[in-house]
């Protein structure tokens, strides 16, 4: 269908537009949220539906989804508008480069790009765990919202983030279903001490993402057969040299 070759500039424009509803009447924020997933849904559904791949719609939903979702949250505890407004547009370009990547893979792939969907689940994911991170403790600071409930939410998300994540990587979903639930209890278990720390909900949030980063890079690569000794020093020294740079240079409250 020819609307299938416009999809991936339509879809993007048409939430970016949504996300300026929200941002200009913060009372919308809800439908905004609803209508771009729905417009998402439907962007998908049409790409897997009418694809000649036998292909499950939720595999490529799920990473636009949330990072859209995560973003928008996020953005609704940032005091600058004109950061706002950064990340509605970072948002749009995302979508945009995300779904002419799927649209290609599916539609033609004789254009896409190889890696293109590990690549976009790796750094987007990284992004989407330090948004969703980040919302939460700052909804448990500014509401004083329930942190079961803001755990609760973020396990989820967790678990929905490293299937795509397996998926993505083509690692087979009955061998990693262990190690995704494992990931998810691992995250949550970081996520629940560090909230004692009187830290920015920004910086929490980064340490997150970061023990993320670590987690499931170590996790991807010894489920593909490729994990070394070399790659565990690097994961290792990385991800501890940032954690204790961001703890050294934050300021504490």
């Amino acid at each position: 269908m020819k609307i299938n070759r416009f999809l991936p500039l339509i879809t993007p424009i048409l939430c970016f537009l949504l996300t300026e509803v929200y941002f200009f009447n913060h009372k919308m924020i809800y439908f905004s949220i609803i209508a771009i997933e729905v417009i998402l849904f439907f962007t998908v559904r049409q790409f897997t539906f009418t694809s000649r791949k036998d292909e499950k719609w939720w595999n490529y939903f799920i990473l636009p989804a949330l990072f859209t979702l995560n973003l928008i949250i996020f953005s609704a505890l940032m005091p600058s508008k004109y950061f706002v407004q950064i990340l509605l547009i970072f948002n749009l370009v995302f979508l945009y480069l995300y779904f002419r990547s799927i649209y290609y893979y599916l539609m033609e792939h004789s254009k896409y790009k190889e890696n293109s969907m590990q690549n976009f689940s790796s750094y987007a994911n990284f992004l989407s765990i330090y948004f969703i991170a980040s919302a939460m403790y700052g909804l448990q600071s500014f509401l004083n919202a329930s942190v079961w409930l803001l755990m609760s939410i973020l396990l989820v998300e967790v678990l929905l983030v490293v299937y795509q994540v397996m998926w993505s990587n083509k690692i087979d979903i009955r061998m990693g279903f262990f190690y995704i639930v494992l990931s998810g209890l691992v995250i949550l278990e970081i996520a629940w001490t560090v909230s004692f720390l009187t830290l920015s909900y920004y910086i929490l949030g980064l340490i997150i993402a970061i023990c993320y980063y670590l987690l499931i890079g170590l996790v991807r690569f010894y489920l593909l057969g490729t994990l070394t000794a070399t790659q565990i020093k690097h994961y290792m020294i990385l991800g501890c040299a940032s954690i204790l740079f961001v703890l050294l240079t934050a300021r504490w409250l």
